[in-house]
């Protein structure tokens, strides 16, 4: 079972174990081709330099382990993530490469252009323990990987196992060679190369998506749905758009909300909403959310707020110079305009009235406006006062008397 672990811890394990994986490649890699040539063994050499080519997968994931966890800065502002998956899709394109140059051996040794020589016992031995230790070193890297979430381990991995596989080979063709069934090691190289070339590939395709942006499968993209529409004050979501970046998940999506709330309290739900995705989901990092109103179509021909201002001001309404604020509302592809006024400019319900139809007249006149909503509020000290209902009734009273 996994568990959740920091980067740094996750970058101490995947160092740790690719450590281990450099010292047995460099020993194995010695010792290979030294005795491929103390026992007269083409294929033992040609597995040494297999086991050579894992240290270089080994220096790749070391490198990319430590600076995967850097943070993000000026360039590179969603952090460094994908230094993971190119080596990744590095380590896959080693593999299909190592499957073709083992392929094309065995093609040769099948037509006669490259004759089998006579490898001595210690050959045996060699390859047998090589198969121990590489095979246990790749399920040891696998625990690891599956504990970290490492694909790039992963790969890592795969490369220890077709170290182990091409050792196999070579201990196979020597039990052939000395049974007499030459042909052995060229059929069992095909076999095996095809199985490291379907693993690279099964390393390779995912990178590549990480790469272009796919998004995250379907179960995941339906929790989110879930967590996101849960939340109070969420109508629904839209637009939902994800990546990957490592193992790390990117979110951008859009959320609609009631028409007509401040824009503090949509703030407020988007962070609650950004909070909740980010402590349910670990793989989440980011998360980008757009505010939408309740069936907002967007028009880009109406006025903007200075527009509508000057516009107002031009008019023959003497509350103009008496309002405190404007706010407009963009909705359903139309604009609409609350206007607050300090309550004690009005004498009396007809006044009142007056005015109202007289910023009515301005949204006639205004093709742009459909509607004007005038509020009057109380004023101390030159700042807006929401009158409470019994303060609204002795004012009122004040008025008529």
């Amino acid at each position: 079972m996994s568990i959740s672990v920091s980067k740094q811890e996750r970058y101490i394990a995947i160092r740790n174990v690719t450590i281990l994986s450099v010292i047995a490649n460099s020993l194995l890699t010695i010792v290979k081709i030294t005795f491929g040539f103390i026992g007269n063994s083409h294929a033992l050499i040609a597995d040494g330099i297999h086991s050579f080519s894992s240290l270089a997968v080994d220096a790749m994931v070391l490198l990319a382990a430590k600076y995967s966890i850097v943070l993000p800065d000026a360039r590179h502002p969603y952090g460094h993530g994908r230094y993971e998956t190119l080596v990744t899709l590095a380590a896959g394109l080693l593999l299909i490469v190592m499957a073709i140059g083992l392929f094309s051996d065995a093609y040769e040794q099948l037509i006669g252009k490259q004759p089998p020589s006579e490898p001595a016992n210690i050959v045996l031995i060699i390859a047998f323990a090589a198969i121990i230790i590489k095979e246990a070193i790749y399920h040891y890297t696998v625990y690891i990987a599956n504990q970290v979430h490492s694909p790039m381990l992963v790969a890592n991995a795969w490369h220890h196992r077709s170290d182990a596989l091409s050792s196999s080979i070579v201990f196979i063709s020597v039990l052939g060679y000395m049974a007499g069934y030459l042909w052995v090691d060229a059929v069992g190289t095909i076999i095996i190369a095809s199985m490291i070339a379907y693993v690279g590939f099964e390393e390779c395709l995912p990178a590549i998506n990480k790469l272009i942006d796919t998004s995250i499968n379907r179960n995941k993209r339906g929790k989110i749905k879930r967590i996101v529409e849960s939340i109070d004050g969420v109508y629904s979501m839209q637009m939902l758009r994800t990546r990957k970046m490592g193992i790390n998940i990117l979110v951008d999506m859009h959320i609609v909300v009631a028409p007509r709330i401040s824009i503090s309290e949509a703030h407020q739900i988007t962070e609650i909403v950004r909070d909740r995705l980010l402590d349910e989901m670990e793989e989440i990092v980011d998360v980008l959310i757009h505010v939408k109103p309740e069936n907002a179509i967007t028009n880009l021909d109406l006025p903007q707020r200075s527009k509508v201002i000057s516009r107002l001001q031009t008019q023959s309404i003497d509350a103009v110079e008496k309002i405190e604020k404007v706010t407009l509302h963009y909705l359903d592809g139309k604009l609409s305009l609350d206007i607050d006024l300090p309550l004690n400019i009005i004498q009396d319900n007809s006044q009142a009235q007056l005015i109202s139809k007289q910023f009515a007249n301005f949204a006639i006149n205004e093709p742009d406006i459909q509607t004007v909503n005038v509020y009057y509020h109380g004023t101390v000290y030159g700042s807006p006062k929401i009158f409470q209902v019994n303060e609204l009734r002795e004012f009122i009273q004040e008025k008529i008397l």
